[in-house]
C-alpha cells in the first residue's frame, strides 16, 4: 500500500494562520516518517486559500536529505502549475478535477470544460518539468447539487484525460456520500481496464464508516490511500461537522491487518502526532 499524507488538506481551511516556521518544523518532521507522498501545500490565489500563501516560502526552506518520501502540491490553474514546476522539490503535482460542474465552479471558478482545457497545459508543464501529474476527480462519488452523477461519468473522464498523458487518478469522495457497493464497482472497472493507470482513494469519512470505505477500495484492488492525521480537516461543502479526512491512523492500522508492508517508523510517527496536535490545539 501507498499511504500519502495531506496536511494540506489537514489545515487549508485552518483559522487562524499557522506559522510558516511551525508549518517546517511538522513537514520536516513528516518527511522522516516514511510515507509515501506528502500533499504539503498548493500554489494558489492567498485570497482562496489564505493558509496555503507560505508554500513557496515553505518549499525553499524544507530538509529533504535522507528522505525517499516525494512532495504534491496542489494547484487550481496553469499559472500555479507554472509556479510549482520552478521547485525541483516537488516531484508530483495535483490538479482537482470535479465531475460536478457547480463543484468545479466554485473550486476553481472554470466549467469542466475549461477545465479539461487547463489540464491540457498543465500536463504539457508537468512533461516539460518531469513532474507527475495527479488529477483528483472531485466528487467522484456524488455531490450534494443535484449535478449528474453515474460510475460511468467517473469511466468517461478518466478516458479522455488519459488520453492527454495522465497516469495517477485519486479518486475523491468530496463529501463523504460514496457507498460500499460504487465505490468495489468503479475501482473493480477501472483498475483492470487500465492496467497501465494507477488510481486511489482520497475519502471523506464520518468516525463510524472508515473502514467500510477502505476494504470495498482495497478489495476491488486500489492500493494508493490518501489519509491526514487524526482524520483532521476534510472539505466544507460537506454541510457534515462529522465528515473529515481518513484518519492515517486508521489506513496505517488497516495495512497492518493486511500484512502490508510499510516502511512507516513509529517512533518518527508519535512524533509527528503531537507536533500536529500542538499546531491545531
Amino acid at each position: 500500500m501507498k499511504l500519502i499524507e495531506c496536511p494540506r488538506d489537514a489545515w487549508q481551511g485552518f483559522h487562524p494562520f499557522i506559522p510558516s516556521e511551525t508549518k517546517l518544523a511538522y513537514l520536516n518532521q513528516l518527511m522522516k516518517v516514511g510515507f509515501e507522498t506528502i500533499d504539503f501545500g498548493s500554489f494558489v490565489s492567498p485570497k482562496a486559500m489564505p493558509q496555503m500563501q507560505d508554500t513557496a516560502w515553505v518549499t525553499e526552506r524544507l530538509d529533504l536529505s535522507g528522505s525517499s518520501t516525494s512532495l504534491l502540491a496542489i494547484v487550481a490553474n496553469e499559472r500555479g502549475a507554472a509556479d510549482a514546476c520552478t521547485f525541483g522539490q516537488i516531484g508530483q503535482i495535483g490538479y482537482p478535477f470535479s465531475i460536478s460542474e457547480t463543484f468545479q465552479m466554485r473550486n476553481t471558478q472554470a466549467t469542466i470544460a475549461e477545465s479539461f482545457e487547463r489540464v491540457k497545459r498543465i500536463a504539457g508543464l508537468c512533461t516539460k518539468h518531469q513532474k507527475e501529474l495527479v488529477i483528483y476527480i472531485s466528487m467522484g462519488f456524488g455531490n450534494p447539487y443535484g449535478d449528474a452523477w453515474a460510475p460511468e461519468i467517473v469511466m468517461e473522464w478518466v478516458e479522455k484525460l488519459s488520453k492527454l498523458g495522465v497516469s495517477t487518478f485519486s479518486l475523491a469522495d468530496t463529501v463523504g456520500v460514496a457507498q460500499a457497493s460504487d465505490i468495489g464497482w468503479l475501482f473493480t472497472a477501472l483498475i483492470p481496464h487500465y492496467p497501465e493507470l494507477e488510481f486511489g482513494a482520497h475519502f471523506h469519512t464520518r468516525p463510524d464508516d472508515w473502514r467500510i470505505k477502505i476494504q470495498a477500495a482495497y478489495d476491488a484492488g486500489c492500493r494508493r490511500f490518501d489519509g491526514a492525521m487524526f482524520g483532521y480537516g476534510g472539505c466544507p461543502m460537506a454541510q457534515d461537522d462529522l465528515v473529515g479526512n481518513m484518519p492515517t491512523e486508521r489506513l496505517i492500522d488497516f495495512a497492518k491487518e493486511q500484512k502490508e508492508l510499510l516502511s512507516i517508523d513509529a517512533d518518527e510517527l508519535q512524533k509527528a502526532r503531537t507536533m500536529f496536535q500542538q499546531i491545531v490545539g
